[in-house]
């Protein structure tokens, strides 16, 4: 016969349990695929540019949150509220008005640093061990890299 738990000592568990499993997650997780798929068959309704720059926000209570870039995109999601609420409701979405908030695109984290051109010094260095290399595949790779580097300028001579 198992003996019940013990005050203070946790039951013990069969392995880890993925984040989407935990109750509140996976009702989160769930919530947000919903929202997701909507977002998607409503916006297909839309016409080509404004479908590029507006989001469903949420559903609640009856209402569709949208968010646009810009005033300019909110009053155009305005103009195609009827539409957006008839594609809602042929979907058993149950919407009965539409509203649109602005707020800033998110900011693109900055690209990597462009690469530096390999110096005609460091090219020298390269095929300089690519010399000294036996493996013929790593020193094929050396070359392939020394053939890249800055062409040495025939005024600095």
């Amino acid at each position: 016969m198992p003996q019940p738990p013990q005050p203070g000592r946790r039951r013990p568990t069969r392995g880890l349990k993925s984040i989407a499993d935990v109750g509140p997650v996976a009702k989160l997780a769930h919530r947000a695929r919903e929202l997701d798929m909507l977002d998607r068959q409503l916006r297909a309704t839309l016409p080509v540019p404004l479908r590029d720059h507006v989001r469903l926000a949420d559903l609640r209570d009856g209402r569709l949150v949208f968010l646009a870039p810009s005033s300019a995109w909110a009053s155009r999601v305005r103009l195609y509220q009827a539409q957006i609420l008839e594609a809602a409701r042929a979907i058993d979405a149950s919407a009965y008005s539409v509203a649109v908030k602005v707020a800033p695109l998110p900011v693109e984290p900055p690209g990597p640093d462009p690469l530096k051109p390999l110096s005609a010094g460091a090219a020298r260095h390269l095929r300089a061990a690519a010399a000294s290399l036996s493996d013929p595949t790593l020193r094929d790779l050396f070359l392939g890299l020394a053939s890249v580097a800055e062409k040495p300028d025939k005024t600095d001579t």
